[in-house]
């Protein structure tokens, strides 16, 4: 039996005692379309591909970069860096010289009794900046729980013999005392004689004719 459409099928008959079946047959012009197809659908593909591409590549502009820089790169840069403006220090009492404010921080520095010694410390700290008012107030913390101290009864007296400047330096002077340590409920200072001493004291102008201890460093 012939095909109705010799184009499009053909028709096989099986060896005998077998179904006839339909195969159908695709034409030259047919794969060309189908290969056609295929090949529009790829490029819209790719196009559709480039086109998301540089949408992204061309939306967000690309961050700026800071012009500021923080203070450790800079100081890394230039191996500087810059601490902030020293706090200003003051004091509570002040000489007209150096050499004044010395001998008055020294001489409150070496008189004291048990039951003085810690407040007279701590009125040192307020007249006093910088190391010298540190160390009054270490003094103050320390007598101030110094049970012995105050069981013991012991006072400490003396004079400043001599104050000269250091030499090379400006504000800093050596500072000479004679002291007598002695207790009144112990005997472990009986018959000390009197001893001389050395410190070291560095004094600042706060103001025209207002100079305070800014260092106070006893050697013996």
């Amino acid at each position: 039996m012939a095909p109705a459409d010799p184009q499009r099928s053909r028709v096989h008959r099986a060896a005998s005692g077998g179904a006839v079946t339909v195969r159908p047959a695709v034409t030259v012009r047919a794969a060309a379309t189908v290969r056609a197809a295929a090949t529009v659908r790829a490029a819209g593909t790719v196009l559709a591909a480039l086109a998301l591409a540089g949408c992204s590549s061309l939306g967000a502009p690309a961050p700026r970069t800071s012009a500021v820089t923080s203070p450790l790169t800079q100081a890394q840069a230039t191996h500087e860096y810059r601490s902030p403006a020293a706090t200003v220090q003051t004091a509570g009492g002040a000489a007209p010289t150096p050499i004044e404010a010395v001998r008055a921080f020294a001489r409150e520095y070496i008189n004291w009794t048990a039951e003085t010694v810690t407040a007279r410390m701590r009125a040192l700290a307020a007249e006093s900046i910088g190391q010298a008012r540190s160390a009054m107030q270490l003094a103050a913390a320390e007598t101030a729980q110094d049970y012995e101290l105050r069981r013991g009864g012991i006072a400490n007296s003396g004079t400043v013999e001599a104050v000269a400047l250091l030499a090379g330096h400006r504000d800093a002077f050596v500072v000479v005392t004679r002291e007598l340590t002695t207790a009144t409920a112990t005997t472990a200072y009986q018959g000390l004689r009197p001893a001389w001493h050395i410190a070291l004291a560095t004094a600042a102008q706060l103001a025209p004719g207002r100079w305070v201890i800014s260092r106070w460093q006893p050697e013996s």
